[in-house]
């Protein structure tokens, strides 16, 4: 299954890049000065940080519990139209991912994947209201017990690649990963109405650690 690529403490997505930089890093060591030699390091290091993919258990799952789907800033919370799947009135959550952030993906419940879509688009800056329509993206329609959630994963200014491992059909564990988004990126979050949010703009979250909303 291809979601064993995410069980290892690197994403094995981005092992290739990691290796073009330590090539450079390492060509710029011997045959360019200091300055070009420290530049390429750092981005060597900053690879290595950027795919990481540390090992998250959440203790004890609870199963009226929406986890965080993403490291990162949450940047809008409240009543927006689910565009893809249902169309529809639903609570969204949106996570804003920095250069610095894990961008592995988990998913936020355990849950049945009953539709998928990946929509080419735009690469706006990522933490602007407009990404959530215009950016490309990769959509996910999750069955959780009786209740429809929506996870979506956006595109930025700088990532231009979206990895999603998760198939029709398959069952996500709550806290599973199953993608990721290659540099600074988004990932929106569509709940049902009737779900208590418990996240503010402009707070940090943890991928499989931070409960971003309960059932009632």
């Amino acid at each position: 299954m291809r979601m064993k690529r995410l069980r290892y403490p690197i994403a094995i997505d981005g092992i290739h890049i990691i290796l073009f930089f330590l090539m450079v890093t390492l060509f710029a060591f011997f045959f360019t000065p200091f300055y070009v030699f420290f530049s390429f390091g750092i981005l060597f290091l900053w690879s290595i940080l950027f795919f990481r993919n540390p090992k998250r258990v959440i203790a004890h799952v609870c199963e009226k519990s929406v986890y965080s789907p993403a490291d990162g800033q949450v940047v809008a919370t409240g009543p927006a139209e689910e565009p893809i799947f249902s169309k529809t009135q639903m609570t969204k959550i949106s996570i804003f991912m920095n250069v610095f952030n894990v961008h592995v993906n988990r998913s936020p419940v355990k849950a049945r994947v009953e539709g998928s879509l990946y929509k080419k688009g735009k690469f706006y800056v990522a933490s602007k209201p407009s990404a959530s329509i215009e950016n490309e993206q990769s959509a996910l329609l999750l069955r959780w017990e009786d209740k429809p959630l929506v996870l979506v994963q956006i595109a930025g200014k700088i990532a231009r690649r979206i990895v999603n491992y998760a198939t029709l059909g398959c069952e996500l564990q709550c806290g599973q990963p199953f993608g990721l988004i290659k540099f600074g990126s988004r990932v929106d979050l569509y709940l049902p109405p009737d779900i208590k949010v418990l996240v503010q703009i402009g707070q940090k979250v943890l991928s499989g650690k931070t409960v971003l909303a309960q059932k009632k």
